[in-house]
């Protein structure tokens, strides 16, 4: 079966939205990806219009979904394996975001590439708040609070190799839904955790940043399990996270508050021949 292409988020949703919704999960990333080009139009990551995919297996069930967002690479939540082929032949990738099995077999179509990054999944089990807690206290962020938030969230983008550009949006969206949360000690904020709306009953939980001179203290795990409790008591269903492989201090830190691991994915760049 080939491949349908789009540019319509609406028209994609139509069609793969109840896979997506059906494992949301692993297809966090398209689900959330989706539900801000829905709000805020189709240069909501870019100038160029998004390209938005799904593949129907023999049954005409949808097995296969993607949506990239140029520049960045596509991205691919839960795939059918016979939908990898066609997928190389019918759409040029310049790289991919899949969980690993899907990224390693996608890569093998090109010539060379490299692998700019690994990331798990986590979800939360049983919450389990750091004990003792640090100093301080949780607040939501407001709008007076914008400032100090861009920063933060730019220099999360600097440490983690993510663009910048889209700081002051994000910061804009989130306060705007109570989304971001700032542990404060000593009454001045010194972390903050980000957590996504609801989606298909999932959460997912971002933009944890403490300041270097900060870190050590417990304040990250302690904003984490903030955020993950009032989502949780808000009704989720999961609440979700990604990590850098390379990054052990944060991998044990979620686990440490009851995360436990779903899946890993890789971020890979084509290169030429």
């Amino acid at each position: 079966m080939p491949w349908t292409f789009t540019d319509d988020v609406d028209a994609f949703l139509a069609a793969a939205g109840a896979s997506l919704a059906a494992r949301p999960a692993e297809n966090t990333l398209l689900l959330t990806v989706t539900a801000t080009l829905r709000a805020s139009g189709p240069h909501a990551y870019g100038t160029v219009p998004p390209v938005l995919g799904w593949w129907r297996g023999a049954d005409g069930e949808v097995a296969g979904a993607l949506v990239r967002t140029p520049p960045f690479v596509p991205i691919l939540g839960t795939v059918d394996p016979e939908a990898l082929g066609p997928l190389a032949d019918a759409l040029p990738l310049p790289g991919v975001n899949a969980d690993r099995d899907t990224a390693r077999a996608l890569a093998a179509h090109w010539p060379r590439h490299r692998v700019d990054g690994e990331h798990r999944l986590y979800r939360l089990g049983t919450l389990v708040p750091p004990s003792p807690a640090p100093a301080g206290r949780p607040r939501t962020a407001t709008t007076a609070d914008r400032a100090l938030l861009v920063d933060w969230i730019r220099d999360f983008g600097e440490e983690t190799g993510q663009s910048g550009d889209r700081a002051e949006r994000i910061v804009d969206e989130r306060t705007a839904h109570g989304g971001l949360t700032l542990w404060e000690a000593g009454g001045e904020p010194v972390s903050m955790a980000g957590v996504s709306r609801v989606i298909a009953g999932t959460v997912r939980v971002a933009n944890v940043y403490t300041p270097p001179g900060l870190r050590g203290r417990g304040y990250a795990a302690a904003v984490t399990a903030e955020v993950s409790r009032a989502a949780r008591d808000a009704g989720a269903r999961e609440v979700l996270l990604f990590t850098d492989l390379a990054n052990p201090t944060s991998n044990g830190v979620y686990r440490r508050i009851g995360y436990e691991a779903v899946g890993d994915r890789l971020l890979i760049t084509a290169e030429p021949e």
